[in-house]
């Protein structure tokens, strides 16, 4: 077995939620969607952007309301959850052409979960070697794009396709 050791992403982890603060609560109460990198607004669930990525076009979809878990979301939430997931991957094909994706969701800190009490699920564009030895040796992540560059594009992109 291989491993892969990710010891940038600890830090994020271990420092996130730490003021008791919500990310997703707080971008959006500042409705400044641009600056807070939101994508979309649905009518129970938003789309925004990983301040901190992975990879390019690295974004999340996330209930209005703060939710711990899945268990905690009423069927309406759950199904416009999903819908957005599927258009959110929809856009990410058609603007990046990857050649694969994750999708997922960490619930809970043990669970690798950055961003706790929040449920939040993951859309990841993914290529063959985006995961590049810069990574492992040196704990630096390459990104063809500026994020700024990035919110653009997928918010048209994204809007486009409604």
């Amino acid at each position: 077995m291989d491993y892969l050791w990710t010891p940038w992403r600890y830090r994020y982890v271990a420092e996130a939620g730490k003021d008791g603060a919500c990310i997703f609560c707080n971008a959006l109460a500042a409705n400044d969607d641009a600056a807070s990198k939101i994508l979309h607004r649905g009518r129970l669930n938003f789309i925004i952007l990983n301040l901190y990525p992975y990879t390019t076009g690295h974004s999340m979809v996330v209930p209005y309301k703060h939710v711990p878990d899945l268990a905690a979301c009423d069927a309406e939430t759950l199904a416009e959850h999903i819908e957005l997931a599927k258009r959110l991957q929809i856009s990410l094909a058609r603007l990046y052409k990857p050649e694969g994706f994750n999708l997922g969701m960490n619930i809970g800190r043990c669970a690798g979960a950055g961003v706790t009490g929040h449920v939040h699920m993951h859309v990841l564009p993914r290529w063959t070697g985006d995961a590049s030895f810069m990574t492992t040796v040196s704990e630096t992540r390459l990104h063809p794009e500026e994020i700024d560059l990035t919110y653009s594009k997928l918010r048209r992109e994204f809007s486009e396709s409604a």
